[in-house]
């Protein structure tokens, strides 16, 4: 029996995995603008030529040519087939590879559920799952749970607002409560809920715990979180693993809650948990999220920028906290904005929002939120750490030390005030003068001489290439075209690919480059898509629409002339038909005007 891998499948994994994390786990990168870069680890080099794109999620090497998405780099790095490769980067995921029978006679609906429907599904399904554990929490045997939550101080109105629930002691009560059909129980697998030991033994994930639904800002219901209430059991809190509805890189708990309390939120403050967010809400602090057992992300900074303009980072006040803090830090640096202010909070030794917020009451522990640390501050009171300002060398090493932060701040207002900062410290009276220090910087950061470089196009430059290229690098462009039907009858090279494009950018509304590329990993045009999805077309970011609009204008035109040829020459054969003979008027009178 053949078996394969879906191809949504593989596109959704390619979505899940971040090619920064994939190449960096392996060379050493250093970010220098937008893209990441390093030493090409497929020929010898001395200076870095090797670029990492994360916004297209495709990676190329300027002196070898070597390029790509991650399938791509894992293969030719770790040398492993295209199935081993698959399974690597879904173990990294903590999802399970849904090999299908692929022979002739297969009823595709009995071995795979549709994308579409399974999201669907899986929202019905944890929804249930999420009543389920409410109504568990009620039950004799769940009494230790109740007294925890007691003894947390939690009313009923705050645990029905977070869904706040309780998986049954036992290793198969939930699955057999809910997934009672067969297609129920392969959603309650794919939905992460089940565990299977290396028997090939199955139970559910959850038994004996204090359950957190995760839900994402439309309300659904996509994970889990779950708090032991056993002395002995050896991990307090587990969550649900990544799965085809929920990636915790994505998502924040809490933020839907505190939206539904208020829609426009002054600030929000972003905790290390579960039980965080839920006490500080029982004393009136309904704007508390917490990331889902992973450091701070840029999605999460989004989400958060998205919602407010006011973020309070809380942090441990011991070493590791600022650590933890640090490394916020330097997610937030790229992604800061005029318009938004962040500050940090250091609580006092032994003490979390929990604890803290019932020793002192909400007036304190606000009046603590305000006089947090604004991250500009938080910046230099780590770096002058480092140094000796006394001396000139503890100066430069100052300097050093900050350019390179500085450098990744697209907020202008913010990096100005950033160099002030540092001017002060450095005793310049001009801010020109770090502007000058900035740009010795990024010189000497910079790439090599471009007469190093191998020139990504290998190919000549025609409309449709030049269309193809901004689409596949840019597939948001796609929205410029809602009418494609005048496209679908020409008979030019390339057009029918660049439908196909088209039609896949309108049907995945957030599609990367990397997504793309991997459609067409075992087609013909790969190559010729890879080459054009590193093209380095010169264009400004701000131009690119425009660029594409007009581009695209000449390709309608000389459909146009393509279509008046066709007329004119079946006139030389036979008579034109009245309707025909409008038409090629018509167009005969639309081309002069153009020309």
């Amino acid at each position: 029996m053949m078996k394969h891998i879906p191809q949504d499948f593989i596109v959704d994994l390619v979505a899940r995995t971040n090619i920064v994390d994939v190449i960096g786990n392996r060379i050493k990168l250093k970010k220098r603008g937008k893209d990441y870069w390093g030493n090409c680890p497929f020929h010898n080099e001395k200076t870095p030529s090797f670029s990492v794109s994360e916004k297209k999620q495709i990676y190329y090497c300027f002196g070898c040519g070597a390029g790509g998405y991650a399938i791509d780099f894992i293969m030719q790095y770790d040398r492993l087939s295209f199935p081993e490769t698959i399974e690597e980067l879904a173990s990294l995921q903590g999802i399970t590879v849904p090999y299908i029978d692929s022979s002739p006679n297969q009823n595709k609906s009995k071995t795979q559920i549709s994308g579409q429907n399974t999201r669907r599904d899986l929202y019905q399904l944890m929804d249930q799952l999420a009543n389920f554990y409410q109504t568990q929490l009620n039950i004799p045997a769940a009494q230790k749970a109740r007294d925890y939550l007691m003894q947390r101080g939690l009313d009923s109105q705050v645990i029905e607002h977070y869904k706040i629930g309780y998986a049954p002691d036992e290793w198969h009560q939930t699955a057999t409560s809910v997934a009672q059909t067969a297609r129920d129980r392969k959603l309650y697998d794919q939905a992460g809920m089940l565990v299977t030991n290396d028997n090939g033994k199955q139970y559910d994930r959850f038994r004996n715990r204090i359950m957190f639904p995760i839900r994402d800002r439309q309300g659904n219901v996509i994970a889990f979180g779950g708090r032991t209430i056993s002395s002995t059991d050896s991990a307090k809190y587990i969550n649900s693993p990544e799965t085809n509805i929920f990636h915790k890189g994505y998502q924040l708990y809490g933020l839907y809650e505190a939206l539904q309390i208020n829609r426009n939120p002054e600030q929000l403050l972003v905790v290390e948990g579960y039980m965080d967010v839920v006490s500080v809400a029982q004393f009136g602090i309904h704007y508390a999220v917490a990331a889902l057992g992973t450091a701070t992300t840029e999605e999460h900074i989004k989400l958060l920028f998205r919602a407010t303009d006011n973020v309070i980072f809380c942090f441990d006040g011991d070493e590791a906290g600022r650590r933890a803090a640090w490394r916020a830090l330097n997610v937030l640096l790229p992604t800061l904005l005029d318009s938004k202010q962040i500050k940090f909070v250091f609580l006092p030794e032994n003490e979390d929002p929990d604890t803290l917020i019932r020793k002192e009451g909400k007036i304190a522990f606000e009046t603590r939120l305000a006089q947090g640390v604004p991250l500009s501050n938080f910046l230099f009171e780590e770096l002058v750490k480092q140094v000796d300002l006394k001396t000139s060398e503890g100066r430069a090493k100052l300097s050093s030390l900050a350019l390179p932060l500085i450098a990744q701040i697209k907020a202008q207002s913010f990096s100005l005030n950033l160099k002030q900062q540092l001017g002060d410290y450095l005793g310049y009276l001009d801010v020109s003068q770090i502007d000058k220090l900035l740009q010795q910087h990024e010189v000497t950061d910079s790439l090599p001489a471009t007469k190093n470089k191998v020139p990504v196009l290998q190919m000549k430059l025609t409309t449709m290439r030049i269309l193809i290229g901004l689409l596949i690098q840019n597939p948001e462009l796609a929205n410029l075209i809602t009418d494609v039907k005048a496209l679908r009858s020409v008979k030019l090279a390339g057009i029918d690919l660049f439908l196909e494009l088209l039609d896949l950018c309108h049907h995945y509304a957030h599609i990367t480059t990397a997504q793309i590329l991997a459609k067409y990993a075992d087609t013909p045009v790969y190559k010729q898509l890879n080459i054009l999805s590193s093209w380095e077309h010169k264009y400004p970011d701000e131009e690119i629409s425009e660029i594409f609009s007009h581009t695209l204008k000449e390709l309608y035109d000389n459909i146009l002339s393509q279509k008046r040829d066709e007329l004119i020459a079946k006139d030389r054969i036979s008579k034109l038909t009245e309707a025909e003979k409008k038409e090629l008027a018509t167009l005969i009178l639309v081309l002069s005007k153009k020309d």
